[in-house]
């Protein structure tokens, strides 16, 4: 991970917003780090920064269940403190996450889930205010009919490779992947260009043309 703790890491990059995070890894060469357009937070202002907490599954209607939920809980179970849980479901029919799940994550002190698939009890989640960002929403859920393969592995998600330990940012424009061995080095990049954007957009404000702006503070 580097020299900085994961909390201080999280901390951190939720100060930041994806677009930052983006231009700093488009200007390292890095294009393809954003996820698919459409996976969306439940609510409009829910924020997520963590460390990515991979999950691969599948669906299937030939799942034991009693087996399955044993599996899906001993998987939550294990996802450490900042963690953001990332689902590759390969699934567009059932609800691979819910209320207690998100209830377990929370007091766990995970940071977030990001699923490339569905969620349920959506309402409840809100209210709680835990980070979720999904694809759909339906009742249908995952227990007869979707099953936890592995987690904690590197998989793609929305088009993306996420590997465990890779920092997960996402917000009301979408959600990106950095990978963990240039966290540190995108994370002050991006402080710093997010100091520069303030001052741009002060500057701006009071009156300067953007050509201008952009010219002295080398952003826009």
């Amino acid at each position: 991970m580097g020299h900085l703790a994961a909390t201080e890491l999280a901390d951190r990059y939720e100060a930041l917003y994806t677009g930052a995070v983006v231009d700093v890894l488009d200007e390292m060469g890095h294009l393809h780090q954003t996820l698919d357009p459409g996976i969306d937070p439940l609510e409009d202002g829910m924020t997520t920064a963590g460390i990515a907490y991979p999950i691969v599954g599948r669906y299937n209607e030939s799942v034991d269940p009693e087996a399955n939920i044993r599996t899906t809980l001993r998987m939550l179970g294990e996802a450490p403190a900042d963690a953001v849980l990332v689902y590759q479901t390969n699934d567009d029919r059932a609800a691979h996450f819910g209320e207690l799940s998100a209830a377990a994550l929370q007091t766990a002190g995970c940071r977030g889930a990001v699923i490339d698939g569905g969620a349920r009890d959506t309402s409840y989640i809100v209210e709680h205010g835990f980070p979720t960002f999904t694809r759909y929403r339906t009742p249908a859920d995952a227990v007869p009919r979707w099953e936890v393969l592995d987690w904690d592995v590197s998989t793609v998600v929305g088009g993306v490779e996420v590997s465990p330990g890779d920092v997960v940012v996402g917000d009301m424009d979408g959600v990106v992947v950095v990978p963990r061995d240039l966290a540190e080095e995108v994370l002050t990049e991006a402080e710093a260009l997010s100091d520069a954007e303030d001052a741009v957009r002060e500057a701006v404000r009071g009156g300067t043309a953007p050509l201008d702006a952009y010219e002295e503070y080398g952003t826009f």
